[in-house]
């Protein structure tokens, strides 16, 4: 995990503490312990998320060249639906991004109830409680399919 650090991201979570003040200035969020709950619950929700997708990048290497590829788009291509509300995509996409890759279980219903706001899309208002917890879920499976690929693995013979 600390192969691939650099010093530049410093910036990147910079922008985003920056973007963070402004839109809490902009959109009068109040900060109160239990928005400040959420959000660090949100935030460790993806960071097991995103552990999840490195730790599927290193199974599929047991069985695919290109694995890299693979998760590229899911964490580059994941990061830009995430940047849009969930109610902007089709049905089918909707699902993917809550039960296949669940990047709207630790942004948009976390967010949601965050900003004290309705899902347009129907779902209860304690799901942007719970839905972090799906992070965890993701990385637990991560691991199961690692120990899958560990235990089917063949060498090369090199």
């Amino acid at each position: 995990m600390g192969h691939d650090f650099r010093i530049s991201r410093l910036g990147r979570l910079a922008q985003g503490l920056l973007v963070l003040g402004f839109a809490t200035v902009q959109a009068g969020i109040a900060w109160t312990p239990a928005t400040v709950a959420i959000a660090l619950w949100a935030l460790a929700g993806g960071v097991a998320l995103f552990l999840g997708i490195l730790v599927l990048q290193g199974t599929l290497s047991f069985w695919t060249v290109e694995s890299l590829e693979i998760a590229n788009v899911l964490t580059y291509g994941g990061v830009q639906a995430a940047q849009y509300p969930l109610a902007l995509y089709a049905q089918w996409f909707r699902r993917v991004l809550t039960f296949a890759v669940p990047l709207a279980c630790v942004a948009y219903y976390p967010v949601l109830a965050i900003l004290g706001k309705a899902d347009p899309l129907g779902a209860p208002a304690w799901v942007g409680l719970v839905s972090p917890l799906a992070g965890f879920v993701f990385l637990a499976a991560a691991f199961g399919a690692w120990r899958v690929g560990v235990r089917h693995y063949a060498s090369t013979g090199s």
